[in-house]
């Protein structure tokens, strides 16, 4: 199968069927430069609306407009939009220039939407789509068409002239250039229907995901408009406020106040988010799109039936009363004609039967303004957290009613305080209302994520690799400390942490990697001075698995791991088993960590051959199937003694059975022959064999100037004292044999024998024995 064509499941699940999980979620708002920044600010109540001083203006007026009552100078604002991580993106800064502010910080969302969901897209098997769209770029206009040349050349050779200026600008490139930065397969298309666009775009890529036009998808959508810091002329029962703040329901209310900003989410088909185990923030179960048509007093004018029939069409696709709806995020513009209206269109499609007062109205806007296309994705990032952590937060700017929202004896009541949500043991449901100047009406309606399993803090003792990789070392060490500052303010597992940065996250060319067993040692690792980092190779190098023989075996050598590895444990397990009736005893008493110092009895029984070459064999066999259940799979394996053995039995050249029988039997020859020595020393051969006395010679040549002999122990003793004698350097080894000598003839013979019973195949990794 296509990596990128979108996988339909063979058998359906009877939960989730028609439901959409939201797995990521990323934005950049006025006073808020994350998700978790705005929801803090929401639940606090604060706004980021800003007066400007005279100095700070950016705006075209003139002075004496600047001076009439009417000109109001204020607005909600993002800040560093005019920075931006080109090479990030692999953009050259001529490149990046001509790019709308708009469309730079959408990319940045849309790659940190994918991160929050543990999502690279360059390695993802599912196929992505983009489902989004942009105000009107007047960034074209106030900084590339920035006096009337520039203007007429570019419409004069409009589409083929002024190209690089063309495609940075459009809205048509919004959606298409993040799935072209990105590598994602799937449907990419802008979305327009002004303030309910990026609302639209998410029912649009609910849509394609039902319908199996991919199997995730970005939707959202951005508005920055430039300048920035600009005043607005304020009109009597015109769309603005009066005062430069936004008060949605409020009885003050005059007018919208619109800002910067930009929202997108990452969404998933219910059943494959449960599977994947994904993090489901909110889940949505049904959404309701249409138009007023001509049923409203004008073009610009909201429609009641229209909003009515939305929402209605919304509570019928998800399949729930609207009296199990406990909190609606409202359209919430604060305008005079536009609140009642929305209003009214509630009352309609709620039937206003339910209990007084059961459902918290909100809106977005009292916080940040009205956001243009951004505005509605904004809306379900809010609900979205509401129903997920189970509190309401207060509408700011909200002090009392407006007199023509019939509250009384309503299902609605707007809150003034942050509470707790008390759903009585029902999932938590939430509505949005998104709705665009022309009348494309959008309503989603959200559920609670499912019940899951949340992993505890990881056990004491098992140890957690955390990588981090970057484009550079300035990025690498940013990450250091922002990693850092996470784990002291998350209650997130180490353990789901660590997953999340080895599954989850793109590889790059500059990288680190912390090893830790609590968040302590974590943290400590992280902001240490002098952390271990390193440009990965261009190309990976291969993976060679090279596996020691008798001599590096040690009591508890595979304590850590089989308490904490389930794979390790289970091979370790299973060759115990097998084991145990061969050799007379338990090997995992040898291999497990005792608690305290080792028995002496213990370690002196592992320097018998019969017990340390199956001990050997296991915890090799048992490591190399834990890496490669990890991905890392070996293009060739090389053994020394009884790692040739492993070698052999992971190339499938014998069975795991016979060749754990066979090393259980061998190490039983061997140790029935003479005992002996063997000494590491630290020279070329030529000049070992001049001090070897008779019953000793050279066993295996290690390198240039390291050799190995064996023999008889009166014979070693002599050769060691000669060693001394002429000033060369040696050690002995934990041994009780001379092995790879003249005294393991014998053993050798009769192993030949045994050696012929196992079934073989042909490898299919190269095998270098030693």
């Amino acid at each position: 199968m296509n990596d990128h064509i979108p996988m339909k499941p063979e058998t359906g699940l009877d939960e989730g069927i028609g439901s959409i999980a939201i797995i990521g979620m990323a934005g950049r708002f006025p006073g808020a430069p994350s998700v978790d920044a705005l929801w803090q600010m929401v639940r606090e109540g604060r706004h980021a609306f800003r007066t400007f001083a005279a100095d700070e203006i950016e705006d075209a007026y003139d002075e004496a407009t600047r001076a009439s009552p009417d000109y109001v100078p204020s607005r909600p604002y993002l800040d560093d939009v005019g920075m931006f991580d080109a090479e990030f993106f692999g953009m050259y800064p001529r490149e990046a220039a001509m790019l709308d502010p708009q469309f730079r910080l959408f990319l940045e969302i849309c790659w940190e939407a994918l991160e929050s969901a543990g999502c690279d897209p360059f390695t993802a098997k599912q196929s992505i789509g983009v489902f989004a769209g942009s105000a009107m770029s007047t960034y074209l206009i106030n900084n590339i068409l920035s006096d009337r040349k520039k203007a007429e050349a570019f419409t004069s050779g409009y589409q083929v002239d002024m190209f690089n200026e063309l495609v940075g600008a459009i809205n048509d490139t919004l959606a298409t250039r993040v799935a072209y930065k990105l590598d994602l397969k799937g449907p990419a298309f802008t979305i327009q229907s002004a303030c309910s666009t990026s609302l639209l775009a998410v029912t649009q890529a609910c849509q394609n995901l039902l319908t199996y036009g991919c199997d995730m998808a970005l939707a959202g959508g951005v508005s920055i408009s430039m300048p920035q810091k600009r005043g607005y002329i304020h009109m009597e029962g015109g769309m603005v406020s009066p005062d430069g703040f936004c008060r949605p329901f409020d009885a003050q209310a005059g007018g919208t106040v619109f800002g910067s900003g930009g929202g997108v989410v990452l969404l998933k088909r219910l059943e494959d988010a449960i599977d994947d185990g994904d993090t489901i923030h909110a889940v949505i179960r049904g959404y309701g799109v249409n138009n007023d048509g001509a049923d409203k007093v004008g073009y610009t004018a909201p429609s009641v039936s229209g909003q009515a029939d939305a929402i209605a069409a919304a509570l019928a696709s998800a399949g729930i009363d609207p009296d199990s709806i406990g909190y609606v995020e409202c359209h919430g513009t604060a305008t005079p004609l536009g609140d009642p209206i929305e209003f009214n269109g509630l009352m309609n499609a709620f039937g206003g039967d339910g209990a007084e007062g059961h459902c918290a109205l909100g809106s977005v806007k009292g916080n940040i303004g009205h956001l243009d296309a951004a505005a509605g994705v904004t809306g379900l990032i809010k609900a979205a957290l509401v129903v997920r952590d189970g509190d309401i937060p207060p509408v700011a700017n909200f002090v009392s009613p407006n007199p023509h929202m019939a509250l009384e004896n309503s299902p609605f009541r707007i809150p003034t305080e942050l509470v707790a949500w008390e759903a009585a043991g029902a999932k938590r449901r939430a509505g949005v209302s998104s709705f665009g100047v022309g009348g494309t009406n959008a309503h989603v309606v959200l559920e609670q994520a499912p019940d899951r399993n949340v992993l505890s803090e990881t056990s004491p003792g098992r140890t957690l690799i955390l990588p981090l990789s970057a484009r550079n070392e300035a990025t690498l060490a940013a990450m250091r400390k922002n990693l850092a500052e996470a784990l002291r303010e998350s209650t997130e597992p180490l353990a789901t942490v660590a997953h999340t940065l080895q599954r989850g996250r793109h590889a790059f060319s500059h990288r680190t990697a912390i090893i830790s067993r609590t968040r302590d040692e974590a943290i400590a690792a992280l902001e240490s001075e002098r952390p271990i980092s390193g440009a990965a190779a261009q190309d990976a190098p291969p993976v060679v698995f090279m596996f020691p023989g008798q001599g590096a075996q040690h009591v508890g050598m595979g304590g850590a791991l089989y308490g904490t590895e389930p794979v390790f444990a289970e091979w370790i397990d299973k060759g115990a088993d097998l084991l145990e009736p061969l050799i007379g005893r338990d090997i995992r008493g040898f291999i497990r960590l005792p608690d305290g110092d080792a028995p002496q009895e213990l370690s002196e029984a592992l320097r018998d051959t019969q017990i340390a070459q199956p001990a050997l064999f296991l915890v090799e066999y048992a490591t190399a199937k834990l890496w490669m259940s990890r991905g890392l799979i070996p293009e060739a394996m090389i053994g020394h003694s009884v790692g040739e053995f492993v070698a052999a039995t992971l190339s499938g050249t014998m069975r795991f059975e016979d060749a754990l029988g066979l090393v259980a039997a061998r190490g039983r020859l061997m140790q029935s022959q003479s005992t002996g020595a063997m000494v590491s020393v630290r020279s070329d051969a030529e000049t070992v064999e001049a001090h070897l006395c008779d019953g000793v010679e050279i066993a295996a040549l290690n390198a240039p100037k390291l050799s190995v002999i064996s023999g008889t122990f009166e014979a070693m003793d002599e050769t060691c004292a000669a060693l001394d004698a002429a000033g060369i350097a040696y050690s002995r080894l934990h041994t009780s044999h001379a092995f790879h000598s003249a005294m393991m003839d014998e053993a050798a013979r009769r192993s030949k024998k045994r050696l012929q019973r196992p079934n073989t195949a042909h490898p299919p990794f190269p095998i270098f024995p030693v």
